[in-house]
């Protein structure tokens, strides 16, 4: 069996787990996400072509950055201004808006700046994605890679709104669809 036979089943079997895993199932997540790492290193030897795996090793590596920024930010933010942060919004009374408002005000600053830096994470993330699909797309004529990567590089950009969630969904999706469609071998 060829290396880009192999990838195919494990690039399909991989996003196949990543996407139904679920968020809470992280063990599918992860080995969904080390089957497709395979899948694009065997990808990239087959074509020679050493960029594909480091396009992609650099995507995983910056959406690692934006978790990693997100939740540093957000739990500086919350030790900062106040260490029993948990206990008091046990006994807060979330029917008095105003003392609500008044207790997150100091962190709304902090949380919207965690935000902008792990969306601009992932908007780097989502560039090095693409260049690595668009590389994969010109070798094996799977234009549907090409695709895959457009569409999730506009959900990065659109998640900002929310609506990039349903895009990168969707993205996944054509990811699993590009992979079940890859040649044996490549094309002459």
């Amino acid at each position: 069996m060829s290396k880009l036979s192999e990838a195919k089943i494990l690039g399909l079997i991989g996003t196949l787990m990543m996407l139904f895993s679920g968020v809470f199932a992280g063990i599918g997540i992860i080995i969904g996400l080390i089957l497709v790492f395979i899948a694009i290193k065997y990808i990239s030897e087959e074509t020679k072509d050493k960029s594909i795996f480091d396009n992609y090793l650099m995507h995983f590596i910056f959406n690692v950055f934006a978790v990693v920024a997100v939740v540093i930010i957000f739990f500086y933010s919350i030790g900062w201004y106040n260490p029993s942060f948990f206990s008091a919004i046990e006994s807060m009374d979330f029917t008095d808006l105003n003392s609500v408002w008044n207790f997150f005000e100091p962190y709304i600053l902090w949380w919207v700046l965690a935000l902008i830096i792990g969306w601009i994470f992932i908007l780097i993330s989502a560039l090095y994605l693409k260049k690595s699909y668009y590389s994969i797309a010109k070798y094996t004529k799977v234009h549907l890679f090409r695709t895959t990567g457009l569409v999730y590089f506009i959900g990065a950009i659109t998640l900002i709104f929310v609506v990039g969630v349903f895009v990168i969904f969707i993205a996944k999706i054509l990811e699993i669809i590009a992979f079940y469609s890859l040649p044996r071998k490549l094309p002459g």
